[in-house]
Parts: structure tokens; C-alpha cells; sequence
């Protein structure tokens, strides 16, 4: 395993003396409670309150008053909170005030993006983590629908439900955009561009605006082709985007004709188990020409500059394990570099540190 330095510095010796190890332990004992204590000191505003109170902070009843919520209410929430780590009180005047957790809590998009995926999408899900890990299914996504994965049902998944699944998704992946779309463009020439599970047709749109003569064809289910057309409707360059209905874990299923400059895959991969990559990845082997080249944009794990990512992104597995499709991960350089190399192909060149943390593998039909 090659671990970064900061997740070798985490992950392979004791950090923490017995007490904070104790603590931390707590902590996951609670965490349901945790969790649920934090998002409604967010959700009722009392979070943004203290901010906005600064140093001096604010007593409980000035907080009952604001919020409306009853004395027994916000003081529960208040004592949880100050053992949780996200507010501080002064002991002699009884006034709160955020904490620095706090403040990341409420400001830090990327964690706002977790709290209302985890709440909308996965956390009655997480009931059924044990029983998917061993049946390999998503139990946990029984109680939205029937579905074999979460894929099939996200167009009919509750408003909200959508909002948070789609925030989450959308936020890793469109803060990488403007990089990626110079390693495809500038780096590396390409006209034409198969983008393999293109969901919404974000960034396809990204593309065809970016460059006037590039035409992109999303190869995805049936209903989410329906969805993506709705979607780049009347937008620039909605002429160039292409839809192509395949289910593409289906091995029989394959690409369209063509040899285009580019195969793109951006965290696509990662909603399938290792023979499925593999099948997929075969498939575009085939379909690629001796210049064809294979993009795989992903959230490695072991490649994070910071340890707060790694920590994200592995447990945005057991979301795969639970909701998605029970069978797929957050995989690392080593899990896709075999399967890379299963699949016919070889990897010509690793670009790190785009956006929240994505690397784009590059890949050529294997010599």
C-alpha cells in the first residue's frame, strides 16, 4: 500500500494518549447521537447565532428567544454540543460562543455537503450496513425502493433526497472541472469524447463549452439519457452532446462504433466492484483506436494530500456498501492499477491534486 505522508503519519503508529483514545471511542458509541445533535444546531441556526454574536456570545435565553425553541430544547442541545466540541461556554457569565469545529461545521463546504448527504440519503441506510456487507446488496436503500441500486431509482428518489444525493456528487466532482478540462483539451488534443456514466450532462455542457468543435456522446441508462436531455436543453452547444442508452454493467452490452480522441470516466468507476470495472474497462479497450486514449478521474484515497479526505472518502464506501449498490468503493492507485492492466490497457500518466482532491489516470491500449 503506498500511502501518502500524511496518511503514513496517520495511519501506521498511535497518535493519541489512552484518555483522548478513550474519548474517541465515546464518540463512535454516540455518533448517532452526535450527528443528529450537530445537524439540527445547524438546521435551527443556532450555530450561525454565535458567529454572528462573535466573542461575546450569547446566554441560553437569548437563544431560547431567538430560535423559539423551548429552554429544555436548547439546552440539551447546548450541553451536547459543548461536549461534542463545537461551541464553548464561559463558565462565569453562562455565554456561548462557536468553537473552531464549529465554525467548519457551518462554513466548510465540503462538510456541509456530508451532513445533508449522510441525513437525506444514508442514514436510515446505515441500519443495514451489516446485513449488505454480507449479502452484498444495498439493504439500506430498500426502504426509498426496490431497486437493484440507487442508479435505477435516483430520478425517482424524494425531491430532497435528489438535492442532497446530486449536491454531493456534483460538489467533488465540479470543483475539479477546470483542470480537467485543460488535461483533456490543452495537454492532450481531443474532437470527439465518449463520456461513460455521464449522469446530468454537467460535464459534457462543461465541454462543449469550453471547446466550439468538440462533440460528446453520453453513454448511461436509459432514464438518466431522459434526464441529461432535459437538462442541456437550450444550453450552448446542447447540439454537440449526444445521448446513447446502454446499461453498462451488462458484458454483453457494447460501446457504440467510432474510435473517438477520448474515453471519460469521472467518478464512475467507483460504483462498480472490481470484475465490473474490469468488464467496462475491456469493453472501452475494444472500442478504443491505436491514439484513443482513456480518462479515469477519481477520488484516490491513498493519493490524499490531507488526512481529513482520506477519512471522507473511505467512508463514502460503506454509502457504496449501504444505498448505491453493495458492492462497489472508494478504491485506491493500487485496486484501479490492476484492473487497469487486467483490462488490456496501461497507465501512460497520473495528474494529482485537481479540485477536492481528484487524480486523473490516463490510460493507452496495452503494447
Amino acid at each position: 500500500m503506498n500511502l501518502s505522508k500524511a496518511l503514513e503519519a496517520r495511519y501506521t503508529r498511535e497518535s493519541l494518549n489512552a484518555r483522548e483514545a478513550q474519548r474517541l471511542a465515546e464518540f463512535i458509541a454516540w455518533g448517532p447521537a452526535l450527528f443528529q445533535a450537530s445537524r439540527i444546531m445547524v438546521k435551527r441556526g443556532i450555530l450561525d447565532m454565535l458567529r454572528d454574536a462573535g466573542h461575546d456570545g450569547l446566554t441560553r435565553e437569548q437563544l431560547v428567544e431567538r430560535t423559539g425553541l423551548s429552554d429544555y430544547a436548547v439546552k440539551c442541545l447546548l450541553e451536547a454540543s459543548l461536549c461534542i466540541g463545537t461551541v464553548l461556554v464561559d463558565p462565569d457569565t453562562e455565554r456561548y460562543r462557536l468553537s473552531k469545529t464549529g465554525w467548519f461545521l457551518l462554513n466548510d463546504p465540503a462538510t456541509r455537503v456530508n451532513l445533508d448527504f449522510n441525513h437525506d440519503v444514508n442514514y436510515i441506510g446505515w441500519h443495514k450496513l451489516e446485513e449488505s456487507l454480507v449479502n452484498g446488496r444495498p439493504e439500506g436503500l430498500k426502504h426509498f425502493g426496490p431497486w437493484p441500486t440507487v442508479y435505477e431509482g435516483l430520478s425517482q428518489l424524494p425531491e430532497q433526497v435528489q438535492r442532497s444525493w446530486f449536491g454531493f456528487d456534483h460538489f467533488y466532482s465540479d470543483s475539479s472541472f477546470p483542470e480537467a478540462l485543460e488535461i483533456i483539451f490543452k495537454k492532450n488534443r481531443t474532437r470527439t469524447l465518449y463520456d461513460l456514466g455521464g449522469n446530468t450532462g454537467k460535464w459534457a455542457l462543461q465541454c462543449v463549452a469550453y471547446d466550439p468543435d468538440v462533440e460528446v456522446t453520453i453513454l448511461d441508462l436509459l432514464q438518466q439519457i431522459a434526464m441529461m436531455e432535459a437538462n442541456v436543453k437550450d444550453h450552448d452547444g446542447a447540439e454537440r452532446i449526444h445521448g446513447h442508452g446502454i446499461n453498462l454493467l451488462d458484458p454483453q452490452a457494447t460501446l457504440p462504433a467510432g474510435q473517438p480522441d477520448a474515453f471519460w470516466m469521472s467518478q464512475f468507476l467507483d460504483c462498480f466492484s472490481v470484475d465490473e470495472i474490469v468488464s467496462i474497462l475491456t469493453r472501452v479497450r475494444q472500442a478504443m483506436g491505436p491514439d484513443s486514449r482513456a480518462y479515469i478521474m477519481e477520488t484516490l484515497w491513498d493519493r490524499q494530500r490531507f488526512e481529513p479526505a482520506a477519512f471522507c472518502l473511505t467512508m463514502t464506501s460503506l454509502y457504496f456498501t449501504a444505498i448505491a449498490n453493495g458492492n462497489s468503493k472508494m478504491y485506491n492507485t493500487e485496486d484501479l492499477a490492476a484492473c487497469i492492466a487486467r483490462a488490456g490497457l496501461e497507465i501512460e500518466e497520473i495528474y494529482d491534486n485537481l479540485g477536492q482532491g481528484h487524480s486523473i489516470i490516463k490510460c493507452r491500449p496495452a503494447l
